[in-house]
């Protein structure tokens, strides 16, 4: 997962202020948990396409795409292959 700690410190930061991101365990589905609701939802949209450049259509926003840091990681590495991580 290449963009794993950095999905996590921005949900950590941002829905779960209490919790250390090495906590958050990459397969926890943050939408059923209540971490994330429909308006987290586009924060952390707005937060992938602004981060990594990611221009997102009706067509790729598919909530299983956003359940986990797993998925999200995989949200992105599909969106953007040719991008690396910058800290």
């Amino acid at each position: 997962m290449r963009y794993a700690q950095t999905i996590k410190e921005f949900v950590v930061g941002e829905f779960m202020p209490d919790v250390p991101a090495a906590e958050l365990d990459a397969e926890l589905d943050l939408l059923e948990n209540g971490v994330i609701d429909s308006l987290g939802l586009l924060k952390l949209i707005a937060w992938i396409e602004d981060r990594y450049g990611i221009d997102t259509d009706q067509g790729d926003l598919r909530p299983e795409s956003f359940r986990s840091v797993a998925a999200i990681d995989a949200f992105i590495s599909h969106a953007s292959p040719q991008r690396t991580e910058i800290g």
